[in-house]
């Protein structure tokens, strides 16, 4: 088999029966969407007349209709037409089924309309997971089989008792044969639902009635040759039609007697006659043999495949196997979830900024470290690197606060890493060189730095914008920096860009740790060049132009050793009439004013009483947004001319209007020049906390619904719930229902102690919450009125559900059987229409020692829920909480829970999304906290600079309003010759935007330009 394999290029048959190749799955999506077209096909065909002619005109079901099935809409709305980790979103899709399929089977209007879903959901579960079962012990045999050498395979070694073991593993979200397996199990109990709900058991039928003994047994032959085939024609005969697809294109197979050795094996058909009742029959069930012609052709095709190592599929050449290679998408991480109650990464952020804070701060510094570390003679080479100076014009960029969504970092990365941009500023084109310096202002990786979230959210979108060369090794330490590349004597021989970064406060929680590992001790970020030695630094550029690099640490300030290095710098090196440009990650100017404190005194010193107003501008990042100042010429002193903050590198967007009325800073008045969103755009902005708070952060869930369910534990049962509807006008029902929310809520203060310690410790979180520049009697009434809207929302849906659950019960529609009520119906359904004359099901349940009726009964009672809650609530309204057991009280809870948990983390989001809102925009609080809500990824900004022949300082902002979410591998990059320095190269960027017109590098546009004179100098 081997040479003939070779021989036709069939090397990929091997690969596609290995577990890492995505195992083709379309065919069970195709087969879906059939089964559900038919479904809907026959549901018309058979349900139209019933619809219009027995519409429930009662307004109190359509009521509970219209609220479960918003409810459920809401709560599954952000998983519609968006990515999201499938762990939760596949639960959501099955959670959501379930509860709704829960709920609506008891409601009475589906039943008007003459569909039974306890028959299609009980007949559904049986036959899934008989199917279930029959298949594992299948594969437990085959694979057994395979393992001691009893069936050849071509394709691979024998598998191990661990790789039976998982194949067998019928659930196992990894393997994608087992995703088909599951797939393919229930289009098939899906496809025998349906021909039963429409065909019936019916083993043969004796005599046709009289209309259908006239239609024929033609495909089309009910038509008449008079009749226009109108579309109301169509739906009165569409009857009809099924009929005939039924008793021709389904018929029974026949009698078990045709088949001698599977008579003892076999569920038997229910033999119908003309007009009398049904009875048992020799014939084979029409269910059974759709079910088992399904399982054997999915049999026929699995030992195929596996014993001879051809596929059903067309197998792939090894060119188009590298074509496909070529069509991979990058794997990039999703904006960090700061909402997130489950994840692990915000847990390990707190606690990391609790260590830090509390043992580090004012104890422990790495400044002091590097300092203590330095040697004497070598500390001006460790931080001063001056190879630059000499160049007749340079051009160099800053970004900052990268290292959060991989789509956003890797724009910005493409851009700088471009040799040149083609720019409009106007009604003028820019034409931009690369710059041969890159400044990062800190806050490399979110949510924490670890060794994961700077490879994937740092060095990958770096790495994918520009490769590092062939030489480099990830694991690689570097020890003696700089490592210059080989050929060059130094550093000042090597064209390429560079790259100098200074710390932020998130690369600070751990202490400095990652951020000494992977940027003072490796050598390449991605193409740029990492000379640096230390977390801080000073370059000397050309023209009397220097940058001094900041580590303010988690302080907000420089350290006496830093303090003393740039004082002697500036006294020994920079000239009365050079021109500094100052970077920090933090804006002091903005934070001190916003939060009325006075921090950096130590910069302020530096800046100040030592540079003497030749510092032309300080920029920084930390705030995600683009905001400049320039100063107001008057009487007062001015020590910088400009303020600069750009922390639009990667992170989540921040809001600018909350800043707007931002004038002076040490002494000098400043004027707003640009702001990037404008100040109107990040008002708007702020609405989607109202919109989209649970879209962008539906892992909130698992707070927000716990915490209301708490709120309200003790509320459950509302016994006495009649007299909301006893009143005849809509008026009367609104307020009998808000006056019992009122008495509900003053004996939730009163007697409830889990209710009241809920409540006390929302007031104190809502309380802390708030920023603490607010006055306390303020933060109070904020956090009063913000808990008030909560447990009131939270009471309103108990109400709800309570009110939901007594209608039901009043009606006889819950409450009258108790628990098991499905599979107890179905058990007598089962016996009436499935006959078993030879004791199959017996015979399977002593096999199993009971485990397959037992596994039936309980997977039918999951869907049993409201009837728990009704059954278990009349008990507890009769006679009191001492009727039941803890055991039952417990379901009880649990089942109300698992209602009211969906109905609330909807609400809970709608609520903490408006306060988030009101607070931005009318009382500019929680300028961090609501707009990290809406993780943004546009809006994305760096700054590029060019210091010109002349001296002077040429500063371009570059924006991009929105990143592409969709990417491709960029095909001149890949037909480009690969060279061993990739800046070498004129397309360096490995993926472009999926759509031409979304690119950055055709999106990307001047959102501020200005230019800084030389001799423009302003004295104290």
């Amino acid at each position: 088999m081997a040479p003939f394999l070779d021989s036709h290029r069939m090397e990929q048959v091997r690969t596609i029966l290995m577990h890492r190749y995505p195992y083709p799955h379309e065919h069970s999506q195709h087969a879906t969407i059939a089964v559900f077209l038919g479904c809907l096909f026959f549901i018309l065909s058979d349900n139209v007349h019933s619809l219009t002619q027995k519409l429930d005109n009662n307004i109190k079901w359509w009521s509970i209709y219209a609220c479960l099935i918003g409810f459920f809409y809401f709560f599954s709305s952000p998983f519609f037409g968006k990515t999201i980790k499938p762990s939760y979103s596949n639960f959501s899709r099955w959670y959501i089924m379930w509860i709704s399929i829960a709920a609506l089977y008891h409601l009475p209007s589906f039943q008007s309309m003459g569909v039974d879903i306890r028959m299609n959901l009980s007949l559904f579960l049986t036959i899934y997971f008989s199917s279930v079962l029959f298949l594992i012990i299948f594969h437990i045999l085959f694979l057994g089989l395979w393992y001691i050498g009893l069936v050849a395979r071509v394709a691979g070694k024998q598998p191990g008792i661990l790789a039976i073991i998982q194949n067998c593993a019928v659930f196992s979200v990894i393997s994608e044969s087992n995703r088909l397996l599951i797939s393919c199990l229930q289009v098939l109990s899906i496809a025998c639902c349906i021909f039963y709900s429409h065909c019936g058991n019916r083993a043969i039928v004796r005599e046709k009635s009289l209309g259908r003994r006239n239609s024929g047994w033609s495909f089309f032959s009910f038509w008449k040759s008079d009749e226009k085939l109108t579309l109301l024609s169509q739906f009165l005969h569409m009857h009809e039609l099924k009929d005939q697809i039924c008793l021709s294109w389904f018929a029974p197979v026949g009698s078990a007697s045709d088949y001698p050795l599977l008579s003892k094996w076999v569920i038997y058909g229910e033999l119908v006659g003309s007009g009398s009742c049904a009875g048992p029959s020799d014939e084979i069930s029409p269910i059974y043999s759709l079910w088992a012609t399904f399982i054997g052709l999915y049999i026929a095709n699995y030992v195929v495949e596996r014993s001879t190592g051809w596929a059903l599929t067309h197998p792939l050449s090894l060119t188009e196997v590298e074509n496909l290679k070529k069509q991979m998408k990058p794997d990039f991480l999703d904006m960090v979830p700061w909402y997130s109650g489950t994840s692990a990464d915000l847990f390990k952020t707190g606690f990391d900024l609790l260590v830090s804070v509390t043992l580090f701060v004012g104890r422990f510094d790495m400044r002091m470290m590097q300092a203590a570390m330095s040697k004497i003679q070598d500390k001006k080479d460790d931080l001063l690197y001056d190879h630059l100076m000499e160049r007749e014009e340079l051009w160099f960029d800053f970004m900052c606060d990268t290292g959060d969504g991989g789509n956003s970092s890797y724009s910005v990365t493409r851009l700088l890493a471009q040799p040149f941009l083609e720019v409009k500023g106007g009604s003028s084109k820019h034409f931009l060189p690369r710059g041969d310096l890159l400044l990062i202002g800190g806050d490399l990786a979110y949510p924490n730095p670890s060794s994961f979230t700077y490879e994937r959210r740092l060095f990958c979108p770096f790495e994918y914008a520009m490769q590092p060369p062939h030489l480099y090794k990830p694991e690689h330490i570097a020890v003696d920096k700089p490592e210059i590349p080989c050929g060059l004597s130094d550093l000042k021989q090597y064209d390429g860009p560079q790259c100098f970064v200074i710390p932020g406060n998130h690369d600070w929680f751990d202490g400095l740790h990652t951020f000494m590992r992977y940027i003072c001790h490796k050598s390449w970020l991605g193409g740029w060049f990492l000379p640096q030695k230390k977390s801080y630094y000073a370059l000397r550029l050309p023209k009397g132009w220097w940058i001094f690099g900041l580590d303010l640490a988690l302080h907000s300030d420089i350290d006496v050793y830093q303090f003393k290095f740039f004082a002697e710098l500036i006294s020994n090196e920079v000239s009365e009439h050079d021109s500094v440009i100052v970077v920090t990650h933090e804006p002091t100017w903005l934070l001190d004013w916003y939060w009325d404190e006075t921090n950096g005194k130590n910069v302020s010193h530096l800046v100040c009483d030592y540079l003497k107003g030749r510092c032309k501008l300080r920029m920084a990042g930390d705030l995600h947004h683009y905001m400049r100042h320039s100063f107001v010429a008057g009487n007062d002193p001015v020590n910088i001319q400009h303020l600069l903050v750009n922390g639009c590198g990667g992170a989540f967007l921040h809001p600018t209007h909350v800043f707007s009325n931002f004038r002076k800073f040490c002494g000098t008045t400043y004027e707003s020049k640009a702001a990037y969103p404008s100040y109107e755009d990040s008002s708007r902005i702020a609405l989607g906390n109202i919109l989209k708070f649970r879209k962008k952060n539906w892992q909130f869930d698992f707070i927000g619904g716990v915490i209301y369910f708490i709120l309200v534990f003790s509320m459950f049962p509302q016994c006495k719930l009649d007299h909301i509807l006893q009143d005849d006008t809509l008026l009367g029902h609104l307020k009998n229902f808000f006056s019992t929310m009122w008495h509900a809520f003053t004996y939730m203060m009163e007697h409830s102690y889990v209710s009241s310690v809920g409540i006390l410790a929302m007031l104190l979180a809502s309380f802390l919450f708030l920023p603490s520049k607010v006055p306390r009697k303020k933060r109070a009434i904020i956090g009063v009125l913000h808990v008030s809207v909560h447990m009131a929302a939270a009471v309103l849906l108990m109400l709800l559900l309570e009110l939901g659950i007594e209608t039901c019960i009043r009606h006889k529609l819950l409450g009258t059987a108790g628990y098991h009520t499905l599979y107890e119906w179905y058990r007598s359904m089962e016996s009436e229409h499935f006959p078993d004359p030879t004791g199959l099901r017996k015979r399977i349940e002593q096999w199993t020692f009971g485990f397959y009726p037992a596994c039936i009964k309980y997977l039918m009672s999951t869907f049993d829920v409201p009837e728990v809650m009704a059954v278990t609530r009349n008990s507890i309204c009769k006679v009191g909480m001492e009727s039941i057991s803890r055991g039952q009280a417990v379901i009880y809870y649990a089942s109300v829970f698992l209602f009211f948990w969906l109905f609330s983390t909807p609400v809970v989001s709608l609520v903490f999304g408006s306060y988030l809102y009101v607070c931005i925009n009318w009382l500019h609080l929680h300028f961090d906290e609501a707009f990290s809500s809406l993780r943004i990824s546009n809006y994305k900004a760096f700054t590029r600079f060019h210091i010109t022949k002349h001296g002077d300082l040429e500063v371009y902002t570059l924006a991009i309003d929105k990143v592409p979410k969709k990417w491709k591998l960029d095909p001149q990059w890949d037909s480009e010759p690969k060279l061993a320095f990739s800046h070498q190269r004129r397309f360096p960027s490995k993926w472009c935007a999926a759509a031409t017109n979304q690119d950055p590098v055709s999106t990307v546009r001047i959102v501020d330009h200005f230019v800084i004179k030389r001799t423009c100098r302003v004295t104290c």
